[in-house]
């Protein structure tokens, strides 16, 4: 292996790392759409009347976050044999990070001043009203940010899709590099890209914190 720079090499890597990078941003769509809409099922759950619900849908979320990524995408493999591992990668993507978009949700709902809730009940509307009319409203407002920052670590944890055969932008770079044996060129190309993609999301999020008011 030698960490030699050729021009010559990084034109030849890139098609390759942007092809991977598709994969990467595929991943990251719908993993973060996955995670946005299962979270806040489980937010809503989690404040359910009845403690049959609330119970199983918390066990279920700590166990969620109490375990590895890596663990989770490998025992997801094994138990959905013959399934694309870039489906499964992605769903667990979603599953994983709706563990913690649940509580951003929960955090987001308890902001909701509770004359909030009081004045829906004077005013008798039904709950599913409330919710949607009034609560949810307001809380996924107070969340975007958190949002939007949970999408980017996402982005940056989908090389962990390379474990279970994802051919996602990393590991492309490390099998160039392990057929070339140059590493550099794919390695930095990888990591401008990741940049490129994740610091002006980052900016975004930051000007819709301020512009929320966070």
């Amino acid at each position: 292996m030698t960490f030699d720079w050729s021009w010559e090499r990084a034109q030849e890597v890139l098609p390759l790392l942007l092809e991977g990078f598709k994969i990467t941003l595929l991943a990251t769509v719908f993993g973060i759409a996955l995670a946005a809409a299962l979270g806040l099922a489980v937010a809503v759950a989690g404040r359910a009347p009845s403690r049959l619900v609330r119970a199983p849908v918390r066990a279920v979320t700590e166990f969620v976050r109490s375990t590895p990524l890596v663990v989770q995408l490998v025992f997801a493999v094994a138990l959905f044999p013959g399934t694309d591992p870039l489906y499964v990668g992605t769903a667990v993507l979603g599953i994983h990070y709706a563990g913690y978009t649940s509580e951003v949700y929960r955090a987001g709902i308890d902001a909701v001043p509770r004359g909030q809730w009081e004045a829906c009940t004077a005013l008798s509307m039904s709950g599913r009203r409330t919710w949607q009319a009034v609560i949810l409203p307001q809380a996924i407002r107070n969340v975007l940010p958190a949002l939007g920052n949970y999408a980017i670590s996402m982005f940056k944890e989908t090389p962990f899709l390379a474990i279970i055969t994802v051919s996602e932008m990393v590991r492309q770079a490390r099998e160039y590099g392990a057929e070339h044996f140059y590493y550099t060129e794919a390695f930095t190309l990888a990591g401008l890209i990741f940049l490129a993609a994740s610091y002006p999301t980052s900016l975004l999020v930051r000007s819709l914190e301020k512009r929320l008011g966070h």
